[in-house]
């Protein structure tokens, strides 16, 4: 009889799993699990100790899920990714796989690592399933054959695919025939720093995140354009997390959206939505043809000249939300104690940075997925580097947000800024946005600092680095 074991990533669902389905398609085949935890990895890529306790939640849910369908989960914690090719070997002879799927992950370290397994199991039957998008890497490219570099042209190429036939989802694989296990063995740990997740931010279980996606995409999706850019509205669906790590595949998320907001696909209700998971795809699919892009370098070469400033109070100052700019330090303090931030927010913050702070954007990205329970690789370098404008399809590098003219339209009477800085929730209606001119003007006293930087002259600096950087 064939055994087939099913490698889990980031991937952690039993809904809608390539991998996962692929495997169990045979009914005679035995089909086993495994998971390899490489802390050591994770610390070089800065995950977040929040997002490794969500992690773990998900793990241990889905070893319950699979062993309700009579499939063991098996539970192995090495270094890092070297260490897991020889991992995946030694599992694969003491269970005699002859069988093994899994479902691709773009970053070059993890492209490197499944190379390397197929070059080990010469024996084994390897399968990969582009199971983290919607559309595969290569399927979405201009008309010479290339990966596009603007996101516009790449949507509307997207969409036109997604119109000739969406892409199905797939069931969760019935029980097997030996029926459920029992005695499941015991909560899984990792040796990895961990920091709690509030549950009620973050679905902790797959039928959670099921709910929630269907609420959003009924309840609020035709309303996410308007609602979108107010950090003080629930207006996004916080669903970035149970993407990263696989609770959700962006096939559920299509399937369910069109089901609710039929006219999506042309522009209509819930198309914002859509546009916001074809961004994701997009720097995924970049990804795969970028590799530099999981190298800390930019995507535009003559950005590597820019000058940048070696600041560390300041950064320190930003990290913890003590710059004097109450949107940008509100932001922070919202990562900071929930481990994620409000879109519209990271793109202020990371511009503060970048273009008040003249600090190199590689410090912000690390700073992110130390602290984002949804840190992904692609999302949050696509991210940032759009913010730095060294990134494809970049902000000109002249364009800079004013942080406080930014609060002003997001944020109009300080509702969310009140609940990040208390120390500030005395203050009257917008005079918030610049609480020193009403402190000084009134003679009050705060306990908040001043701006540590004057924007205006910061753009006069920031645009002549960049363009001393744009000189041949």
């Amino acid at each position: 009889m064939a055994t087939h074991l099913v490698w889990f990533r980031a991937d952690l669902r039993v809904h809608d799993n390539l991998a996962l389905s692929a495997a169990c398609r045979d009914k005679t085949a035995s089909v086993k699990a495994l998971f390899i935890a490489t802390p050591a990895q994770w610390r070089q890529h800065a995950m977040a100790p929040r997002q490794a306790a969500y992690l773990a939640a998900h793990l241990n849910e889905l070893r319950q899920h699979l062993a309700q369908r009579g499939i063991a989960l098996i539970y192995r914690e090495v270094a890092d990714f070297a260490a897991s090719v020889q991992a995946v070997a030694a599992v694969c002879e003491q269970e005699q796989v002859s069988h093994l799927f899994y479902n691709y992950q773009y970053e070059f370290n993890e492209r490197q690592r499944d190379a390397a397994v197929e070059k080990l199991l010469t024996g084994v039957s390897c399968q990969g399933f582009d199971d983290s998008v919607m559309l595969p890497p290569g399927s979405v490219m201009t008309g010479s054959g290339e990966m596009y570099k603007v996101f516009t042209p790449f949507k509307s190429a997207f969409l036109r695919r997604l119109k000739e036939g969406l892409p199905p989802c797939v069931a969760a694989p019935s029980v097997r025939n030996g029926g459920p296990l029992t005695g499941v063995q015991e909560t899984i740990t990792f040796d990895y720093p961990q920091q709690d997740f509030d549950p009620t931010l973050f679905p902790a279980d797959e039928k959670s995140a099921l709910e929630r996606l269907r609420h959003f995409c009924r309840q609020q999706a035709a309303a996410y354009e308007q609602q979108r850019d107010f950090p003080a509205i629930e207006g996004t669906s916080r669903l970035s997390a149970c993407l990263t790590i696989g609770v959700l595949s962006p096939r559920q998320c299509l399937h369910r959206l069109l089901a609710e907001q039929p006219d999506a696909l042309n522009g209509g209700a819930g198309g914002v939505w859509l546009n916001e998971l074809i961004w994701r795809e997009f720097y995924r699919h970049l990804m795969t043809y970028h590799s530099d892009l999981c190298k800390h370098q930019p995507f535009i070469a003559w950005t590597r000249k820019v000058s940048w400033n070696d600041r560390p109070e300041m950064l320190r100052a930003w990290e913890e939300g003590r710059t004097g700019y109450p949107v940008v330090d509100a932001a922070m303090r919202q990562m900071n104690s929930t481990g994620w931030m409000h879109n519209r927010l990271r793109m202020i913050a990371a511009s503060f940075l970048v273009k008040d702070l003249l600090i190199d954007w590689r410090c912000g990205e690390r700073y992110f997925m130390l602290q984002l329970v949804d840190g992904d690789l692609a999302a949050n370098n696509g991210g940032w580097q759009w913010a730095a404008s060294t990134g494809t399809d970049a902000a000109p590098y002249f364009r800079i947000f004013n942080p406080t003219t930014q609060g002003e339209r997001f944020d109009p009477e300080g509702a969310f800024i009140r609940r990040w800085l208390p120390e500030l929730a005395h203050i009257p209606g917008k005079a918030i946005h610049q609480p020193w001119q009403w402190a000084d003007k009134t003679g009050n006293p705060l306990d908040y600092p001043r701006p540590i930087v004057d924007h205006k002259q910061a753009r006069v600096a920031t645009l002549a680095a960049y363009e001393s950087a744009r000189k041949p």
